[in-house]
């Protein structure tokens, strides 16, 4: 697996670069449990630092994991087995070291789908690059009564559950809309950040 570090003090190429600091762009990630591959866009890619033609054939979750800040990864990790285990959506805010050299927030949102015996077999989801709004505390989990969800991040938590009920319909007819209206979800998550970052900078 190849990583993109910088190397003699630059970073890594303009487009790559552009990509990382387009915070409109939201990334799709794809788990397939039993084989342990996640394929993911470039996007995602630059974001944990793996290469992007090896994250669009798979890597394993491990590679993705690597790109996480270390203080991040319990947590992210606590939050991956409740998903598996409670069959709960997967929502987490955490840091990642991505191609740039760059320490950036992500907002990730997912689920996880079964088969008919109930086993896990692939993760879905969408990420958000939060870096310029966020205060350095992650996120209020299911059991933080105190958390408060805005309706756009309510409308995403529905897609994603929808998408999961189409995407085990297996009829492309539905799923291709449904991926569709779930990448325009997250370009929404990530225009309301951009305007919150325009409001605090004015």
């Amino acid at each position: 697996m190849r990583k993109l570090m910088p190397r003699d003090g630059r970073t890594c190429p303009a487009a790559f670069q552009q990509a990382l600091d387009t915070v409109e762009v939201a990334g799709a990630w794809d788990w397939d449990i039993p084989s342990d591959l996640v394929r993911a866009d470039t996007f995602v890619a630059l974001l944990f630092n793996v290469d992007p033609e090896e994250a669009a054939k798979g890597l394993p979750l491990s590679a993705y994991i690597e790109g996480i800040h270390p203080e991040d990864r319990e947590h992210v990790h606590t939050l991956i087995r409740r998903c598996i285990d409670e069959d709960a959506p997967f929502v987490a805010e955490y840091r990642v070291m991505s191609a740039d050299g760059v320490t950036r927030w992500m907002l990730d949102r997912g689920h996880i789908m079964r088969d008919a015996a109930g086993r896990p077999t692939h993760g879905r989801g969408i990420i958000v690059d939060i870096t310029w709004s966020r205060t350095g505390k992650l996120s209020p989990t299911a059991d933080d009564p105190a958390s408060s969800v805005s309706p756009l991040e309510q409308v995403a938590d529905l897609v994603l559950a929808a998408h999961k009920v189409i995407t085990q319909l297996q009829d492309p007819a539905l799923k291709e809309p449904a991926d569709a209206l779930l990448m325009a979800i997250g370009r929404q998550l990530a225009q309301k950040e951009l305007k919150g970052n325009r409001r605090r900078m004015n």
